[in-house]
């Protein structure tokens, strides 16, 4: 593996932490956020313009981070 790779994934892990955490954050003192994202996943794409495009592979993604959030937030509202 690259040091590049090696720093991508890194940065890739760091990132998803932080983002989990201030989604905790931000759905404990605001419930709907989560509801929010799910309901914006149709307009999530891949922006890649080669055969490794798909934007349901992008969207599946999310959405197993949503339910991840869910799960430590203690469900979400799921509207």
């Amino acid at each position: 593996m690259t040091d590049t790779a090696i720093q991508t994934r890194r940065r890739e892990i760091a990132t998803e932490h932080l983002l989990f955490k201030l989604i905790e954050y931000v759905e404990g003192q605001h419930p709907g956020l989560l509801d929010t994202l799910e309901q914006s996943l149709d307009h999530l794409g891949d922006p890649a313009d080669d055969d490794s495009k798909d934007d349901e592979a992008v969207r599946q993604i999310a959405r197993r981070m949503i339910a991840g959030a869910r799960a430590e937030t203690g469900g979400g509202a799921k509207r």
